[in-house]
């Protein structure tokens, strides 16, 4: 049980919140290209990605999971790193309202926290789906890699597009 519900129950909530995660960081990311704020839809992603990253932590680490730090296997390594760069992209974002060098902290934490989501991604489906996980068992196979590396590239290209890009004008007061 965690918290008052069944792993799979639970699980099927962290996937769910995940999803939603990853879709809303990709229409921010694509709103970072065009120069757009989308405030609601930034909020759901930051939220829902806070979530993802707190609810992995809920579980239980298999005893085959390479230890990293302590009792800290890799999963939980990319949670800490995204939730670091999540507080990050908040800050910039609602307290420092993309002034000066916190418009580059908001896009570079806010594009790296949606690749973490996107690499577990990947990691999850060629463990989790049938067909995916035939390509490449062990996950040391050169399909995992591929897969991984055109994500990686695909970030890359994005996160500098993004940081090039995103330079919203700053909205004038409105009159009386």
């Amino acid at each position: 049980m965690i918290l008052g519900m069944s792993v799979a129950t639970f699980t099927q909530l962290h996937v769910i919140i995940s999803l939603i995660a990853i879709i809303s960081g990709i229409i921010v990311a694509l709103g970072l290209l065009g120069a757009r704020r989308m405030p609601g839809m930034t909020a759901i992603f930051l939220i829902t990605t806070v979530a993802t990253s707190v609810t992995g932590f809920m579980f239980d680490t298999p005893a085959e999971a390479p230890r990293v730090i302590g009792s800290f296997d890799p999963a939980k390594i990319i949670g800490l790193i995204s939730l670091i760069l999540l507080a990050l992209a908040i800050l910039a974002l609602y307290t420092y309202k993309l002034a000066g060098a916190w418009r580059a902290v908001y896009v570079i934490s806010a594009i790296i926290a949606l690749y973490f989501n996107c690499f577990v991604l990947v990691v999850q489906s060629f463990q989790k789906i049938s067909f995916i996980h035939a390509l490449a068992p062990t996950q040391k196979e050169p399909p995992f890699a591929v897969a991984q590396l055109v994500v990686l590239i695909a970030f890359i290209g994005l996160g500098i597009a993004a940081f090039k890009r995103f330079r919203p004008i700053a909205q004038a007061p409105a009159q009386a």
